[in-house]
């Protein structure tokens, strides 16, 4: 039963995201006749402007699309590295690192990729669906808690360049909770692209393709290669006008009857399936929720499949990915033989690196997340991220180009190693689930590293434990951190597993005895991820929604 907030009901349409505007954004569309693609753009590109420390309008925005027929399809939306990327130069000049700033910066996918899913399955324009977004950034909207927390944390970095302190810190000061925020800046970049689109005529698709080059090949673009040119940056216009996103079909595997589909191998969906699959064999049940023998289980398949991303997981038109080994029943076999019911795996050991680690892993700060379900059983999936504290605000527009280099590395062989046009391995990776009796569950969560786990954990609660969607957001959660981290500096912390206050001092205590080095989490943090999920039942029509109090996210539905 949920302790902190009732699951929301509909039988119309129902949207959850990770802030309430973005939500109430998803919502108009609705009430006005738009989809669900629609209404998850609007979502998607208000969270760009109310969590802007966190997801960025010229960020990525990788989205899962299911129609009525059952079909699902995939936008990558993850940019590419400049033609021009030397990883040379990363190793001669910053140590074997992608360091802050311009040389982190990688093509804006997320514009291209809202414009693609309105073009390909959306009913409306771009400027009607970025009205929430539009009005937020014009208008401003009230400074929330953990807005105002990872801005003060992030203050020495918000300083570094001009641009961004005279959004986030204004007046030269953190912004307080309860402030008006605006960025008119970046309502200024918005409104260029609707003023394109409307200017244009000749239909919904022309327009749509005019609010895109006023991006890629307008003065957006010529704004963000400026910037580059003067700073020692790679971006071109050639690579901004270039840019295209990939439509994909989705990587699909089944666990005692739920059906997963995740995202390709340019992000950590691989991963998220491979967790699923390695526990078909398994009665989960049995052991029992939050159990020692359950956590420990989890958390061995969580190292053991974070070892093989280390090993093989990059941009699969660069890398020679073994997806289809990787999710056999073969392999599965093998790695789970490697588990010991009493004594913990050993990270360095499943992906051949060292044990030498810092003493404390920094956790990124960025993404967040929206799904939407609409009357006609359309769903969008959408996990839209990066932050705007690592590398530059350009100037005038308010955007901070993707930043997403950050999880690529500067090591020569690696599978998600810097290279001319190639996509980073992205973390943010949108799900939608589907039960035998036809059950239909998108979801997903910001988190980094953490994603992949916590929604691991919520789709078991929802389809194991029969739990709603709110009671299994809200359940207490952990999370192993004994794998190199996706962000710079690539960081391992072995065997440490961090777990909610909830779980009682017994079970800590049984995991601590079987090796795990077990630190306390307080209780609701947003470090755990911050889940959003609907669950659609076609026998009845309800729809069904969950919004991980971890963080500002709320469900709305009729």
């Amino acid at each position: 039963m949920s302790r902190y907030r009732p699951t929301v009901h509909g039988h119309t349409h129902m949207v959850s995201a990770g802030h309430a505007l973005a939500a109430q954004a998803a919502y108009a569309i609705l009430e006005a006749g738009g989809n669900a693609v629609d209404a998850g753009v609007a979502s998607a590109m208000t969270l760009g402007v109310v969590q802007s420390d966190l997801v960025n309008i010229a960020g990525v925005a990788p989205i899962m699309i299911r129609q009525p027929s059952g079909e699902v399809t995939t936008i990558s939306g993850i940019g590419r590295w400049p033609r021009a990327a030397d990883i040379n130069r990363l190793v001669r000049e910053h140590d074997g690192h992608v360091p802050h700033g311009v040389l982190r910066n990688v093509v804006p996918a997320a514009p291209d990729a809202y414009i693609t899913a309105l073009e390909q399955f959306g009913t409306m324009g771009f400027g009607e669906v970025a009205q929430g977004a539009l009005q937020a950034a014009r208008d401003g909207f009230i400074m929330h808690e953990l807005m105002a927390q990872t801005i003060a944390e992030n203050e020495d970095n918000y300083r570094r360049w001009p641009s961004n302190r005279e959004i986030y810190l204004p007046n030269d000061t953190r912004p307080k909770v309860g402030d008006i925020f605006v960025q008119s800046d970046l309502a200024h970049t918005l409104q260029y692209m609707a003023d394109q689109e409307a200017a244009r005529g000749g239909g919904r698709l022309a327009g749509l393709n005019a609010a895109r080059n006023a991006f890629y090949k307008g003065d957006i673009a010529r704004a963000i290669v400026q910037y580059h040119e003067e700073n020692g940056g790679w971006m071109t216009m050639a690579d901004l006008a270039e840019f295209r996103v990939g439509i994909e079909t989705p990587v699909t595997v089944k666990h005692r009857g739920v059906t997963l589909h995740t995202c390709g191998a340019w992000c950590q969906g691989p991963s998220m399936a491979q967790m699923w699959s390695f526990l078909d064999a398994t009665d989960l049940v049995g052991l029992g929720h939050n159990s020692v023998d359950y956590i420990h289980l989890l958390t061995e398949v969580i190292k053991l499949v974070f070892a093989d991303r280390e090993l093989y997981i990059g941009d699969p038109e660069f890398v020679d990915v073994p997806l289809d080994h990787l999710l056999s029943r073969s392999h599965a076999v093998e790695r789970l033989g490697l588990i010991r019911p009493d004594a913990v795996l050993r990270g360095g050991d499943l992906w051949g690196g060292t044990a030498d680690a810092p003493s404390e892993q920094a956790v990124a700060q960025d993404t967040s997340y929206a799904c939407v379900i609409d009357s006609g059983g359309l769903v969008a999936s959408i996990t839209p991220s990066d932050g705007s504290a690592t590398s530059p605000v350009t100037p005038g527009w308010g955007i901070t180009p993707s930043s997403r280099g950050s999880q690529s590395w500067a090591v020569p062989g690696h599978p998600s190693s810097v290279a001319p046009w190639k996509r980073p391995r992205l973390t943010p990776n949108p799900a939608i689930a589907e039960t035998e009796d036809g059950r239909l569950i998108p979801f997903g969560t910001p988190g980094a590293d953490v994603q992949c786990q916590a929604m691991l954990q919520v789709l078991l609660n929802i389809t194991a434990f029969k739990m709603a969607p709110q009671e299994a957001v809200e359940a207490p959660r952990f999370a192993t951190y004994s794998y190199p981290e996706s962000f710079e500096p690539h960081e391992a912390l072995p065997d440490v597993l961090r777990m909610e206050s909830r779980i009682d001092a017994s079970t800590k205590r049984g995991l601590q005895d079987k090796g795990h080095d077990v630190q306390d989490w307080p209780n609701l943090t947003w470090k755990a991820g911050a889940v959003c999920t609907i669950v659609a039942d076609p026998q009845s029509g309800l729809l069904s929604g969950g919004a991980d109090p971890r963080r500002p996210c709320i469900a709305i539905g009729r």
